[in-house]
């Protein structure tokens, strides 16, 4: 049974539980197979030699979320060819791709955790009480070492992105 994290992250103030590992600085990170669209899987294995940002994000269509992935957008134009920048969300492949299709993001990679949700849950960042996952930031050296890591502990606050940003330009 996946191990159960309480007291470490609030949603508008109410707790809520994560489930799976808290992954540290130096731990090699958890492969996973996310869905780029309805058909086709991906996983870590396809972006090796990259360094790698993942932006986690509970759903894309949440004003939080939005503007975190926007923000990234922008930053992976000015990172190089070196790098990639994953957004992972529970959103359906459709959902995703319709939403980035809106707001003009066309430098991040969407990923979907919706079929078994499995990357949440090894990532250590699946809310039992919700089934999304939660905001979130690992950045992997090209050989998917954890390199930098925030878990957010309220879910509506933003992440640290010059932190997460700056531990990817240390990696350059």
């Amino acid at each position: 049974m996946a191990q159960e994290r309480t007291g470490v992250a609030t949603l508008k103030g109410n707790p809520i539980t994560l489930i799976g590992p808290e992954l540290k600085v130096g731990d090699q990170a958890p492969d996973f197979k996310l869905n780029k669209d309805l058909m086709t899987e991906v996983s870590l294995s396809d972006f090796s030699g990259k360094i790698k940002l993942i932006s986690v994000v509970p759903s894309l269509d949440t004003g939080v979320c939005d503007q975190q992935t926007r923000r990234f957008n922008e930053e992976a134009a000015k990172l190089g060819d070196q790098v990639v920048i994953l957004t992972v969300s529970v959103d359906l492949p459709f959902a995703q791709e319709r939403w980035c299709g809106a707001a003009g993001v066309d430098k991040v990679v969407t990923l979907s955790d919706y079929k078994t949700r499995a990357f949440g849950q090894d990532y250590g960042v699946f809310i039992k009480e919700l089934a999304l996952d939660m905001r979130s930031i690992f950045v992997l050296d090209a050989d998917n070492k954890i390199r930098y890591v925030q878990y957010l502990s309220e879910m509506t606050e933003h992440p640290d992105y010059d932190a997460a940003v700056n531990a990817v330009k240390q990696l350059i």
